[in-house]
């Protein structure tokens, strides 16, 4: 039986995804096996050696102090990607709601309380309407910066919508190339794609290089009365750069998902309470795609959607005695040591496939028979190997 430890409320639709008959899952585990959480913070806690992987029902991995589990060899998990149509749903919301007088409308026709008569609070609305006069989004350019799941999925519908849509990515991949539509003018730079923008939307990780990405010497290109919208992580922006840059009049609005107390009662700031992947069918994406992610693992040793391990599969045979899977550190040398070891104690190799990233290898070897302890407790003792499991 494999153990999950879960935190947090995680969507029933992703629990059932572990079969009851192989699988323990609980809040109150010991010695688990794996953890499956949403935003619970794992940093201080103390790690059962127990405990081989961590799966995030969600994209970031904040919560996870990714750092020191890779060096325990244990693998981080994340869902990308099962919560963008959330997202993407929520940028749009934030660009129409900034374009249109909707929130101070709305406040305004709510604040009549003291009108009894329907036909003057209908005369008084025709007259005042012009206070709350916006923008049409059509014909309007849109700058994407960072296309994955998210930024692609936003990218169609402002073409949808009628609207020019720019990105920068430097990080793009294959697949999120393939992804993107083609009407998307790519940016070469970041400087570049603020100069044109009249509303910009950020969807890169919150990593070192893109700390405070937007400070007050980016806010400088933007296009003026541009609006900026934030629904990726609160590092990336520098609040106090934008409410200097609002109150200069060069940037337009911030509308975002990261509440501050400086960003508070403002008329030119909506900002909303963190509920980027709130919705009923991300929460139930994301737990699904990590529960798959973890049964994989533990079962198969395949990994998929690590943050900190390369991406590894290969298929299981029958036929196969036995599946050996350790992690080292990325040096030369290893999996050759390994090798011999296994020849030593006449362990028949199958099949086998080594990946690497950065400081990390990982490898999966199929052997015809099952090896003894002996021969695990010398692959354990091998230098720089970091974990060995055998399925």
């Amino acid at each position: 039986m494999f153990k999950i430890k879960t935190y947090n409320a995680i969507s029933v639709k992703g629990l059932n995804r572990f079969p009851r008959e192989k699988y323990e899952v609980a809040s109150d585990i010991g010695q688990p096996d794996a953890y499956i959480l949403r935003s619970h913070k794992l940093h201080g806690e103390a790690l059962p050696e127990s405990v081989k992987a961590v799966a995030r029902a969600g994209a970031g991995t904040n919560n996870v102090p990714v750092e020191e589990y890779t060096k325990k060899g244990v693998v981080v998990f994340n869902s990308p990607g099962a919560n963008a149509n959330a997202v993407k749903e929520l940028v749009l919301t934030g660009m129409l709601l900034g374009s249109r007088g909707i929130l101070p409308g709305m406040a305004y026709v709510n604040s009549l309380t003291h009108m009894t008569d329907a036909d003057e609070m209908s005369k008084l609305l025709e007259k005042e309407k012009s206070n709350f006069a916006g923008f049409e989004l059509q014909g309007k350019t849109l700058g994407i910066v960072g296309l994955g799941a998210i930024g692609s999925l936003i990218a169609d519908a402002a073409l949808a919508l009628g609207m020019n849509v720019v990105g920068f990515d430097p990080a793009l991949s294959v697949e999120a190339a393939w992804r993107l539509p083609s009407q998307v003018g790519r940016m070469e730079n970041l400087q570049s794609l603020l100069a044109r923008s009249d509303y910009i939307t950020l969807h890169v990780p919150a990593i070192p290089a893109t700390k405070h990405l937007i400070n007050a010497d980016t806010l400088k290109v933007c296009k003026k009365g541009a609006t900026l919208l934030n629904f990726a992580r609160e590092a990336i922006v520098d609040a106090h750069a934008v409410v200097e840059s609002l109150d200069a009049g060069h940037l337009g609005k911030y509308i975002c998902d990261f509440p501050e107390p400086i960003l508070l009662n403002r008329h030119d700031v909506y900002a909303m309470p963190h509920i980027g992947a709130s919705t009923e069918e991300a929460e139930e994406n994301c737990a699904i795609m990590a529960a798959d992610q973890l049964v994989d693992y533990l079962e198969n040793g395949n990994i998929k959607n690590s943050v900190n391990f390369p991406a590894v599969a290969m298929d299981r045979n029958a036929e196969i005695g036995a599946r050996i899977t350790f992690s080292n550190e990325n040096v030369s040398g290893v999996l050759g040591h390994v090798l011999s070891v296994l020849a030593d104690h006449k362990v028949n190799v199958v099949d086998m496939v080594n990946k690497s990233r950065g400081d990390v290898a990982y490898n999966i070897i199929d052997v015809e028979v099952a090896p003894s302890a002996q021969v695990i407790d010398a692959l354990a003792k091998v230098e720089h190997v970091i974990a060995v499991r055998v399925i």
